[in-house]
């Protein structure tokens, strides 16, 4: 069975998306991505040293792989489309994660300013991946803006809680054209795989793996996770049943 996510043109074979962030070491980047099996990895521009190798931690992105700079820092559209026109200047390409955050004690993103940088982005050809807090209205209207996925927060950035919002990414699993990939809050390969069971296109990992006791056997384990997870959705799980079902015939015992 061909089972293929295709984004702005491009076609992603492994649907476990990797971000560089809060590593120990920039030389663990590579090696994680490798065991990850990753094809799609974010850096935040601010951490892109293009005088200083050492420090640059694009650098350590495998050349194989899609590079998609995010705006982290941003605090607003405005600021949110000069780093992505910086980006795209820079050479780091066409891909574009939005993150626009006003609020810096939960870290949740304004949707509102993320649509606004989307229009202008995508408008200018860039393949946008916007971030935000699961409302299936603004999802709809970045979809109309040519965004070109969608990502939904799981739970606070960071915060290892899992899939706090999953009922809420379940219904724009339902209902958007674009993919969804769930961001931010996965902190357990099997969280991963939920997400993927749930029919999602794919998962950001970043901190769960980063700042595991093993970063790089955490990313094989993440890997497998979204692998076996997206495999149990193609084949179709089975229905819930609030009561017992036998799995052999309650009839024919001997003493009948």
């Amino acid at each position: 069975m061909h089972d293929s996510l295709v984004i702005g043109g491009r076609e992603i074979k492994s649907r476990l998306f990797l971000g560089t962030g809060k590593f120990s070491a920039n030389r663990l980047i590579p090696l994680a991505v490798e065991a990850a099996g990753a094809q799609v990895v974010t850096v935040a521009l601010r951490r892109v040293d293009f005088d200083n190798p050492d420090e640059d931690v694009a650098s350590f992105v495998p050349p194989s792989c899609i590079l998609m700079p995010n705006t982290s820092g941003a605090r607003n559209a405005g600021e949110a489309v000069r780093l992505a026109r910086i980006a795209r200047a820079a050479g780091c390409g066409d891909w574009v994660k939005i993150e626009v955050i006003d609020d810096q004690k939960y870290l949740l993103p304004d949707n509102q300013e993320t649509l606004k940088a989307t229009e202008v982005l995508a408008a200018e050809g860039f393949v946008v991946l916007p971030y935000i807090s699961p409302d299936l209205a603004v999802a709809r209207r970045l979809q109309e803006a040519g965004a070109a996925a969608v990502m939904p927060l799981g739970s606070p950035i960071g915060s290892n809680r899992g899939l706090r919002t999953g009922e809420l990414i379940r219904i724009l699993i339902a209902e958007m054209k674009v993919p969804v990939i769930v961001d931010a809050g996965i902190g357990r390969p099997s969280e991963a795989a939920r997400a993927m069971e749930m029919g999602a296109a794919a998962v950001l990992v970043n901190t769960a793996v980063a700042t595991a006791g093993d970063p790089v056997a955490m990313a094989r384990a993440f890997g497998q996770a979204v692998a076996a997870g997206r495999t149990a959705y193609l084949a179709g799980l089975p229905e819930t049943s609030p009561t017992a079902r036998a799995s052999s015939p309650l009839t024919g015992f001997l003493y009948e």
